[in-house]
């Protein structure tokens, strides 16, 4: 065989097939462990008595191939994305920020009280503007305490994102119950923002201009973080802190500016949930979007298009699952357990990959 039939590495058909190639690692990597996930979860079905194909037939049905369904799931997906924009630029910033529901809370229920507050008074797009807008200062301004510390006293930031959101969370319950709560209802809740206040709907559907925000918001931040000279700070950051101090970027400062462009982006999600769906924040409500997108944007490897991609397979099966479920007569803990074997085993296949190869004697 030689160079010049183009079957030899390196020639006109190997090269052609190098695309293929990652393609098809590149699905293998997804569809080995969903299949993997499937049968296991299938298996625990089957011991539990269901029927593991009728169960997994009312998830797909439900979330992707009802038009309901799938716009239910499409508007999940707004919170959660502009959650995982947050996480990217902290991630890539070698920051390990997890105080994703404290931030979260925090500014949805100060977009609460200003969006069930101010409508009376104030035309609805300016309201919505101040909510988003005082969402994300709120969030940003209470990631400064860890980012303070990690950047001016080295204090791991798992350790004070996780206190912090510990008390956020307790801080907006408590804003809730006291300070914004409606004077009108008996449950304890801000005031409600009426649905024509709400984020406009999308071609007469409940899909809601949050979505294409969300959208917008973590392209954005792919770009930012791929294309431009603030990104590639933040990610000399990341790969070494003492590279990037050999390189003379100011590490407290950039430290800073990804907490607050972080845990900012975060607090939109909070807003965009709120203004967008529910128009009201009630006490002790708290979807622990962290504990969720983390894994995502971990699997996704920080890159914006694999985020939504995961997003959108989370969103269909937490919405499919949950009637599948019903209909199964199992609590909806079941839908967790599946996406959890679907992320345990993309894990394991991440691991395998990465792990060192021996070296042939």
């Amino acid at each position: 065989m030689t160079e010049g039939d183009g079957l030899a590495v390196g020639g006109p058909a190997h090269r052609r097939r190098g695309p293929a190639r990652q393609l098809l690692k590149a699905a293998s990597r997804v569809l080995i462990p969903v299949a993997c996930a499937l049968a296991v979860g299938g298996a625990v079905l089957a011991l539990l008595g269901r029927d593991p194909v009728q169960y997994y037939a009312d998830v797909v049905q439900r979330g992707l191939l009802t038009r309901l369904g799938l716009q239910e799931a499409v508007i999940r997906m707004a919170p959660l994305l502009l959650v995982g924009a947050g996480l990217i630029v902290a991630f890539r910033a070698g920051l390990w920020n997890l105080g994703v529901d404290g931030q979260f809370l925090l500014a949805a229920a100060v977009a609460a009280a200003i969006g069930g507050g101010l409508i009376a008074a104030l035309p609805s797009p300016f309201v919505l503007a101040l909510g988003f807008a005082a969402a994300a200062a709120v969030a940003g301004i209470w990631s400064l305490v860890p980012a303070l510390l990690k950047a001016r006293h080295g204090v791991n930031e798992i350790v004070s994102t996780l206190m912090t959101s510990f008390i956020g969370i307790s801080l907006a319950n408590l804003l809730v119950k006291i300070p914004f709560n409606d004077p009108g209802t008996t449950v304890p809740q801000t005031r409600t923002l009426p649905i024509e206040g709400r984020l406009p709907r999308l071609f007469d559907t409940p899909i809601h201009l949050g979505v294409v925000l969300s959208l917008a918001a973590i392209v954005a931040v792919h770009l930012v973080m791929t294309r431009t000279a603030f990104g590639l700070r933040l990610q000399v950051l990341g790969a070494s802190p003492a590279a990037a101090r050999h390189a003379g970027l100011n590490l407290t400062r950039l430290t800073i500016a990804a907490f607050a462009l972080s845990a900012g982006l975060i607090g939109l999600g909070g807003a965009v949930e709120i203004l967008g769906v529910w128009g009201t924040m009630r006490a002790d409500w708290n979807p622990a979007y962290g504990l969720l997108v983390i894994p995502l944007v971990l699997l996704a490897r920080c890159h914006g298009v694999g985020v939504i991609v995961l997003v959108f397979a989370f969103s269909v099966v937490s919405i499919g699952g949950e009637t599948a479920a019903r209909r199964a007569d199992l609590p909806n803990y079941m839908t967790l357990v599946l996406i959890a074997l679907v992320l345990g085993f993309l894990a394991v296949v991440e691991y395998l990959e990465r792990r060192p190869r021996p070296v042939a004697g």
